[in-house]
């Protein structure tokens, strides 16, 4: 699948997500050389604290970023259009003291009423939406007056020769990790291809604001690998 298939067959990326549940996680770590766990400690540092707040995290996947909110005290729903994805969430959720609702659902087309949540995240998922905008404008409706968005998301070194080598490990490195760890290896090829194509820093920026929020800045990880996002609802 490439990337402009998004735009024509959303629900098949769903199903691409669920053929790689059982090993997402695992997959992430590993191809990131387990900097993918700083970058969630990250974001939740941004978000800044959650608890008693209710919180939405969207392309929440296996629910790990929702779990890390739910032990800071947060109230947590995790929304995800992958039933597989949330089907691993719910396994993993099993036996715990965490409080954490998984339903599913599009990011375009919320299933919350106006000013919900106190605050809204989503962790390399943004880029996997068939209507980024929208999106954006989805999440701002659902958020209280003064709430936070945080986005984590996978973006463009700022150092050009970096850049270079950036996207040799993407077409080179990454589908043959993922041969030898992911559940479905092909997927991982439509992932390195949305990771590329997506917009820099500047233009999410210029988007989020055009959504309505406010107050919206990045900051940069790993030189621009990846970038933390924020804004704040009118």
């Amino acid at each position: 699948m490439t990337v402009a298939d998004l735009a024509k067959e959303p629900r098949s990326v769903a199903r691409m997500f669920d053929t790689v549940a059982p090993k997402y996680d695992l997959t992430d770590a590993v191809m990131t050389l387990g900097l993918v766990h700083w970058w969630r400690r990250q974001t939740l540092k941004m978000i800044g604290p959650v608890a008693g707040k209710a919180v939405l995290d969207l392309a929440a996947g296996t629910g790990t970023s929702s779990f890390a909110l739910a032990k800071a005290g947060a109230k947590v729903v995790a929304c995800d259009f992958s039933e597989g994805m949330l089907r691993r969430g719910r396994d993993r959720l099993a036996g715990t003291a965490w409080r954490v609702c998984l339903i599913g659902g599009d990011g375009a087309c919320l299933p919350f009423a106006d000013a919900t949540f106190d605050h809204v995240t989503i962790s390399f998922g943004l880029r996997n939406m068939q209507d980024v905008p929208g999106v954006l404008a989805e999440l701002r409706r659902v958020t209280k007056p003064g709430g936070k968005l945080v986005i984590c998301e996978f973006s463009r070194p700022v150092w050009r020769p970096f850049r270079v080598v950036y996207r040799w490990y993407l077409r080179s490195i990454m589908p043959w990790v993922a041969r030898l760890v992911a559940s479905n290896s092909e997927a991982y090829q439509y992932l390195a291809d949305s990771i590329w194509s997506w917009p820099d820093q500047l233009e999410l920026e210029r988007q989020a604001d055009l959504a309505g929020w406010r107050e919206v800045s990045h900051r940069d990880l790993m030189g621009g690998v990846v970038a933390l996002h924020q804004g704040t609802a009118p």
